[in-house]
Parts: C-alpha cells; sequence; structure tokens
C-alpha cells in the first residue's frame, strides 16, 4: 500500500508540474521542431545574470506563457555560463536574448532583449505562431 501512494504522489505531482519543456539542447531542439513543424524558441541566458534570473521567475513561470509554448513552440535555452552549444550567429553580447527561429533554427525576427514581461511575451508568441502558420 506504501509503495501504490508513492507511485500516485509521483504521477499526480508529474502530471500537475506547470514548467516549460525544454530541450536537452541546441540541436535536438531544432530536430524536434522539424518533426513537429513548430517555431522555435531560443534563449540566450547566464543563472548570474539579473535580468535572466527576473525573466525566469516573472514570464517564464506564468501558467498562459508555459501552457503557449509547451502547444506551439519547441523551446530551447543556452547558458552562457555553462559553455552551452548553440550557432555562433545567435550570440549576442547580452543576456537574456530571446529568439524566434523557423523550424530549421533559422531566426524570424531580430531578437527580444531583457526580462520581457508576460503581456508582451504572450503577444510576442501570437504574432510569432501567425507568422509561423502563414509560412509553412
Amino acid at each position: 500500500m506504501k509503495k501504490l501512494l508513492i507511485i500516485m504522489m509521483l504521477l499526480s505531482g508529474s502530471l500537475f508540474a506547470n514548467e516549460i519543456n525544454w530541450a536537452q539542447d541546441f540541436t535536438s531542439g531544432v530536430e524536434t521542431a522539424k518533426k513537429e513543424n513548430k517555431p522555435v524558441l531560443f534563449v540566450f541566458s547566464r543563472h548570474s545574470c539579473k535580468y535572466c534570473v527576473i525573466l525566469e521567475k516573472t514570464t517564464f513561470s506564468n501558467k498562459q506563457v508555459i501552457d503557449a509554448l509547451n502547444k506551439d513552440f519547441v523551446s530551447i535555452i543556452a547558458y552562457s555560463d555553462e559553455g552551452d552549444r548553440f550557432p555562433q550567429e545567435l550570440w549576442r553580447p547580452g543576456t537574456p536574448t530571446l529568439w524566434f527561429l523557423d523550424a530549421n533554427g533559422q531566426p524570424m525576427y531580430q531578437p527580444l532583449m531583457g526580462a520581457v514581461g508576460e503581456e508582451y511575451f504572450l503577444e510576442a508568441l501570437k504574432v510569432v505562431k501567425k507568422t509561423f502558420d502563414t509560412n509553412k
């Protein structure tokens, strides 16, 4: 009985977990985007960056943002302080840098910079999704 309760608790926790499904790395994320024919959110971040932390604690913790990203996008995050690999042309001197890429990993727009607020970010997601769907 004790094992059953533990299994149920673990399952219920994973069913109600509400976080962004980040790809393992840039390459696997783009492969997934190609397979699923979805646009990519690529975030260049740093753990010690004040605005990166704010972005993660606010916008990336917002339920509507999480739901929209998990449903309609493949999300990839790379941390400069972990040496994560990603295409050099996506590097920018400031963090956080948020790129919207097509399913082949090519930029759709110039990047957003800084701790973008939830409402603005949700509007950006709608625009990107509409553009991506129109250009399929």
